[in-house]
């Protein structure tokens, strides 16, 4: 694969752009990069770059968001290419699209390659991102939604162990709305989609909740069968 730094063998006019999604403490946020150099220098753009000969589109996704972030070791999902002709100045680039969930306490976010800056920011309060990156962004995080509906979201997005409340937020969150406890409960229930870990909270302010686990055999029959998650 090869290095970040390498200029030569690139493909100038293919890139790739990765839209991370993360989750802490109730609130869904989008991974960026401040870019340090080039026309795009100060600004704020998804992580990405260019593809190289060599490489696989699959592999230059996986090489660009670690060279850029830091992060690493997850499965990243091609969500879409987009090709609008002025998408980018001086020369037509299409970009392909990558997508991912990640839990942000699983990672150290360390910017570097051609990014001074790294960090998570609310999806409802991102700045002006450089190119399309709004519009992909924005497809990105729609195409969450729909997802969320159709199969069960939350593996990579919750830590191993997790209560209920900690699920429906991170539902709410994706979702945009208020959901109903005890609805959602049920609805849940009849998936059995989840393992009591027989486990409480701890270390906890308030009242320590039962604590569960994704069922990985259901989760992937659900997934399979085509799931949808009426909430």
């Amino acid at each position: 694969m090869p290095s970040p730094a390498s200029t030569e063998n690139i493909i100038e006019a293919l890139s790739i752009d990765c839209v991370i999604f993360g989750f802490k403490d109730g609130r869904l946020d989008i991974l960026l990069v401040k870019h340090a150099e080039g026309i795009s220098a100060g600004k704020w753009a998804l992580p990405g770059g260019w593809i190289t000969y060599g490489e696989s589109v699959d592999d230059a996704a996986k090489r660009l968001l670690k060279s850029l972030t830091g992060i690493s070791d997850i499965y990243l999902e091609q969500l879409k290419a987009f090709g609008e002709p002025n998408r980018f100045p001086e020369k037509r680039v299409v970009t392909l699209a990558f997508y991912a969930l990640v839990n942000e306490e699983s990672y150290s976010l360390i910017p570097g390659f051609t990014a001074s800056d790294a960090q998570w920011f609310n999806v409802h309060d991102v700045p002006d991102l450089i190119y399309d990156h709004n519009q992909i962004l924005d497809f990105g995080y729609k195409h969450l939604k729909h997802k969320v509906r159709h199969e069960p979201v939350g593996f990579n997005l919750l830590p191993a162990k997790f209560s209920l409340l900690q699920l429906q937020e991170l539902y709410e969150a994706i979702l945009e709305t208020k959901l109903d406890k005890s609805n959602f409960r049920r609805k849940l229930g009849k998936m059995k989609l989840l393992i009591n870990c027989k486990e409480k909270q701890k270390d906890v302010s308030h009242r320590a909740a039962a604590l569960y686990k994704f069922d990985k055999r259901i989760y992937v029959t659900l997934r399979k069968s085509g799931m949808v998650f009426e909430l």
